[in-house]
């Protein structure tokens, strides 16, 4: 069995990621999803954190038979979604995470905040490269544009069930620097999502290489692939979580 801990991102909650949770547990596996305080002015990065440990071990105090990180058969795999790279490396080291799973995750620099990433890992350039020679725009000043930026492959239901239970990201997560000196010494992996019109796919390869010194796997889908692929998706995190190597 392994335990899936799941870091979502800007604006989102852990609602966002129930058909793979479901998914996951069809499976034989666990997983803790919390909503991040990502309306909350005062909470930044390290509250972040706090948040997802806490959730953690609340599940491990509450669930009889089910072993607390670090402890037992179970294996603990942490997942981060976009803006949840920046919590996700601190909660994998502070639980000794056996695998940490990037899907289309910002990757930071010690030092770096959120605001700075958009620029200097190269986000803003490919952007530009992108809408020079495509045409494509990420934008989201109305439902219409976050659609077509983030969620384009969902059904119409799913989709205005996503954009109501949308929250506010708060400005505090972008401004507090990353606080590790170095990545966590935790196997990472990193999924992109090959249909993302936020994130471009060859944006993130590079990043990945530079910054995490790996090369990246892909699957189809947009950047709510949770929601339009959860099935697919399950499967590449159960791999992920099989033993280290």
């Amino acid at each position: 069995m392994t335990t899936f801990v799941i870091v979502h991102g800007a604006g989102g909650s852990g609602w966002e990621w129930h058909r793979v949770a479901g998914e996951l547990r069809g499976r034989g596996h666990d997983v803790v999803a919390p909503d991040l305080p990502c309306e909350d002015e005062t909470a930044g990065l390290a509250e972040y954190a706090d948040t997802v440990v806490a959730a953690v071990q609340e599940r491990a105090r509450t669930a009889p038979g089910r072993p607390s990180p670090g402890e037992g058969p179970a294996r603990l795999v942490v997942v981060a979604h976009s803006l949840g790279g920046f919590t996700a490396p601190q909660v994998a080291e502070r639980l000794g995470a056996d695998r940490l799973v990037l899907v289309a995750g910002m990757v930071p620099l010690p030092g770096e905040t959120g605001g700075q990433w958009w620029e200097t890992s190269g986000y803003q350039r490919a952007a530009r490269e992108r809408a020079d020679r495509d045409g494509v725009v990420a934008r989201m000043d109305t439902d219409e544009e976050v659609v077509a930026t983030f969620m384009h492959d969902l059904e119409p239901a799913l989709t205005a069930e996503a954009l109501q239970r949308g929250r506010d990201q708060a400005g505090r997560p972008m401004s507090d620097p990353w606080p590790l000196t170095a990545w966590p010494d935790v196997p990472t992996s990193y999924l992109i999502f090959g249909d993302d019109r936020f994130f471009p796919p060859e944006f993130l390869r590079r990043m990945v290489r530079e910054r995490l010194g790996i090369d990246a796997d892909e699957m189809p889908g947009s950047h709510a692939a949770y929601l339009s692929r959860p099935a697919e998706l399950a499967e590449r995190l159960v791999a992920y979580a099989g033993p280290t190597t």
